[in-house]
């Protein structure tokens, strides 16, 4: 199967790499802090992946500019990791490093891949002097953020656990930035005491409503940059203050740690038994559907299969078939499986996105096509509905082929109060807590 890029909410960038789970393999083995495999100082290994890194993320586009580059350049990635984070994982593309987990095991707080943090920093339009708010401390960002806005800018990094911003903090005097970057614990959903306006906010959370203190704290015409989920599903967009209402400049694919605080946003679980009591989770980012304990013994039901004609090639991304399901198909669900279950048996046919119609739920599928060059996208089943939920899922599927695989959604975000008649006629809407944000598809004819 090809890869294709997840929507990821309890994690930024890609691949997550817990230093935790490795911590019994030596340095010397994993290219630690003190020397490399060939016995040479980290330092100079360390400056060679940053070159080398840099060069990556501009031939694949997620830096562009030379101020970006340069700040990449400037800063040691490794100086803002633990002892024992593999070099070539702390200037890994898309590797991203848990810093902080609860006590279930989830994801707290993290160092961002570094493409999707050159990205950021490329979609936030930073320049020399600007005041910078970024919500979420770790310490490198604020760093690349400082070298970008230079000595005349000022950088602001918040986050709401104060165990985190110490570290930040540490970090950044560590490596002299602590002079030009503000932290402060604090929920930023209700702004920053004593700070702004902002020119730039760059928000590295997955967020689930825009707060209200963040367009007020913003400059006219201003840039906001955040993780934003959609129905379970999240895209980091830039937006440009217009007036009193945001619109986008810019999307990249990209999952993140959730916020906590006031901004916390708590998805429903649903849990469907197989016979043998392994679960697969069916999860919920807003609109329950009604009727779901008529899913109960689901699984024990024959599975149905639609096919849609739709087909992609190996090595291509179809994240924006995610963001059409999130949008336009109700019921729309994440889902999640235990080992043990019969989809757990088929990974590598399916993707954790579904639905639920009446007695039934379904779930995207593929299947060999292409004379084995690509894939036909369809829907399997479970339940006495199973026909009319994969058919469901199937007509989206052939919608997208047909109106929204060949061209770029652009977003905009309304807060409460702002005149809604202004939304354009074709535009989705999507109902938040202060807002709504708004999607159109463009015609392609």
């Amino acid at each position: 199967m090809p890869p294709v890029v997840h929507n990821m909410p309890s994690m930024k960038g890609n691949t997550v790499t817990d230093p935790t789970a490795d911590s019994q393999r030596t340095a010397s083995l994993r290219g630690g802090h003190a020397t490399d495999s060939a016995g040479r100082p980290n330092a100079d290994r360390a400056a060679e992946l940053r070159a080398a890194l840099v060069e990556t993320l501009r031939a694949d586009g997620k830096i562009t500019s030379p101020a970006v580059e340069a700040s990449f350049r400037a800063v040691a990635r490794e100086r803002f990791l633990s002892a024992d984070v593999a070099l070539d994982v702390a200037y890994g593309v898309d590797s991203s490093v848990v810093t902080k987990r609860d006590e279930h095991g989830a994801a707290l707080s993290s160092v961002s891949a570094a493409y999707i943090q050159g990205r950021m920093l490329e979609q936030a339009e930073l320049q020399p002097g600007m005041t910078v708010l970024e919500v979420g401390s770790g310490g490198l960002n604020a760093a690349y953020i400082a070298e970008i806005v230079g000595e005349e800018g000022h950088v602001v990094s918040v986050d709401i656990d104060p165990e985190v911003t110490d570290r930040a903090a540490r970090l950044l005097d560590d490596t002299g930035y602590g002079g030009r970057v503000a932290v402060t614990a604090v929920d930023a959903s209700h702004g920053v005491p004593d700070e702004g306006p902002f020119d730039a906010i760059i928000v590295t959370v997955g967020a689930w409503d825009i707060a209200p203190s963040w367009l007020n704290d913003l400059v006219d015409y201003g840039v906001l940059v955040l993780p934003l989920i959609m129905n379970g599903v999240t895209r980091t967009i830039g937006f440009r203050r217009d007036g009193h209402h945001l619109v986008s400049t810019s999307t990249e694919v990209a999952g993140f740690v959730p916020m906590q605080g006031a901004g916390q946003h708590a998805e429903r679980v649903f849990l469907l038994p197989d016979p043998n009591g392994n679960n697969v989770k069916l999860r919920f980012d807003s609109d329950v559907p009604s009727g779901l304990d008529n899913l109960d013994g689901v699984l024990a039901t024959e599975r149905t299969d639609v096919w849609s004609g739709a087909t992609i090639k190996h090595q291509t991304s179809f994240a924006d078939l995610h963001l059409w399901f999130a949008w336009f198909l109700p019921g729309f669900c994440l889902l999640a499986v235990d080992d043990g279950t019969e989809l757990a048996a088929e990974r590598g046919s399916w993707f954790p996105f579904g639905v639920v119609r009446g007695s039934a739920f379904a779930y995207l599928a593929v299947r060999p096509a292409l004379d084995g060059a690509g894939v036909e996208f369809g829907a399997r089943a479970y339940g006495r509905d199973g026909e009319m939920a994969a058919a469901a899922m199937v007509e989206q599927i052939q919608s997208w082929d047909r109106d929204g695989r060949r061209a770029e959604p652009s977003f905009a975000y309304w807060p409460t109060g702002t005149d809604h008649s202004r939304i354009p006629a074709g535009a989705a809407v999507m109902n938040k807590t202060h807002g709504a944000v708004t999607i159109c598809w463009p015609e392609t004819g």
